[in-house]
């Protein structure tokens, strides 16, 4: 029997089955969907940790005041946020004699301390309250900054009065565009706007005068001090010398009674990394679940179709039908089901996952990942690829076949004439 005739009879059994049919569909739908799903956020995340720490860089460094945990922020730009019960929040303890330390240590090529807070900035007579200034030492800090221009330039030597802002404060905090060379007001003060960064929203300044604007910044302390190193792969030793420096120039004695964090980009992004795999797979177990009940699902329903078929089974096999043309018409029924279910949940996978960014105020892309606000685990756009719906059309095809392979094989070694009379 040529594979059209019998690819034909299985189109046939099963749109003759409808009803039992899409109730089984309906859990390869509810597997796919959630695969799907889980997957491309899954991708999507894993995208947007490495091109967050792809733009804080490798080899950048930093030293922030307070012991902070593994998980501190800090990838938008300024220094970390911590959460901790031992936060920066407390007396700033990091100063100019710290980066003339830092400068000694072997493998540091750069050294720049920066103090952080929020002020009221005003454009065009209207005011955004709270925006992030970070004040930089504007001689260092285009060789040190991973941030990349979108328009202008950085801030030089004699930049007294002038600032560097973020994309997204010169698009959408004021309503309307403010372009280069721009006056803004920064706690009362004047700033001409001579670079726009891509895809920020901090305002960076001298820093000298940011400790004149920012409340309760020193005269000599930092909040943070980035450490450019020339080889990244010396990093961790890197950051063993500075940790022994700083603890040597702070007079600390116990590790415990540290008061500073030395933060590692490279070894953050492998212990994120493995924990979203390990959060992948959970999720990833919990929507295989879905797949193994649709599974049995179709085999529930191939065993049903060889029964309701068992006289037409035999009058095929009365007629010349060889066993493995029996066979292979199950097995086609069996794998339509799973590829109708499969469509079904690929496109419900994709829609699902976009919804959940949507609700999640980020963006989603279908082809690579994109550039979202926020920063977190499941706080990332979806990357929806060809091999990811390929393969899960396939999977639920094979998912299909494969449970409906024992229905089938009863089906073929039917007795014709216990098969003619059958009821």
């Amino acid at each position: 029997m040529r594979l059209k005739k019998s690819l034909h009879l299985a189109v046939n059994i099963f749109v003759h089955s409808k009803l039992r049919s899409w109730l089984t569909i309906i859990g390869i739908i509810v597997g796919i969907a959630a695969v799907v799903s889980i997957i491309s956020m899954s991708l999507g995340a894993q995208q947007q940790l490495e091109s967050r720490l792809g733009n804080l860089g490798a080899d950048i460094l930093t030293v922030s005041p307070g012991m902070q945990r593994a998980f501190g922020g800090g990838f938008g730009g300024g220094p970390p946020e911590s959460e901790t019960s031992s936060t920066s929040s407390e007396a700033k303890n990091l100063t100019a004699r710290d980066i003339i330390v830092l400068k000694s240590i072997p493998n540091v090529k750069y050294v720049m301390g920066q103090v952080s807070g929020t002020a009221d900035i005003t454009y065009s007579s209207k005011t955004a309250k709270n925006q992030r200034v970070n004040g930089v030492d504007i001689s260092i800090w285009k060789d040190i900054t991973t941030e990349k221009l979108s328009s202008g330039r950085f801030l030089t030597n004699g930049d007294m009065y002038s600032v560097v802002i973020g994309s997204r404060i010169a698009s959408s905090v004021f309503g309307k565009e403010i372009p280069l060379n721009s006056k803004i007001t920064i706690e009362g003060k004047s700033f001409n706007v001579v670079g726009i960064l891509q895809d920020d929203s901090t305002i960076y300044m001298p820093i000298d005068v940011a400790r004149t604007i920012l409340e309760d910044v020193g005269e000599e302390e930092f909040d943070s001090i980035s450490v450019k190193i020339e080889d990244v792969t010396l990093a961790n030793q890197t950051v063993t010398d500075i940790t022994e420096k700083l603890m040597l120039s702070h007079g600390i004695l116990q590790e415990k009674k540290i008061d500073f964090t030395v933060t590692n980009p490279s070894a953050m992004q492998a212990t994120m990394e493995e924990t979203m795999q390990t959060m992948a797979i959970f999720l990833g177990a919990i929507a295989a679940i879905s797949l193994i009940v649709g599974a049995i699902g179709i085999a529930n329903t191939m065993f049903t179709a060889v029964l309701e078929k068992t006289k037409e089974i035999g009058i095929m096999k009365a007629i010349g039908t060889q066993n493995k043309d029996i066979m292979i018409i199950f097995l086609l029924n069996s794998g339509l089901i799973g590829l109708v279910g499969g469509l079904g949940g690929v496109i419900i996978g994709v829609l699902s996952s976009t919804a959940i960014n949507t609700l999640a105020g980020i963006s989603t892309s279908t082809a690579a990942a994109g550039r979202p606000g926020g920063f977190g685990f499941l706080s990332s756009s979806s990357v929806v690829s060809i091999p990811l719906i390929l393969g899960s059309l396939i999977f639920a095809v094979l998912i299909g076949m494969i449970a409906g392979a024992i229905p089938a094989y009863k089906a073929s070694k039917m007795n014709p004439v216990d098969a003619l009379r059958y009821e």
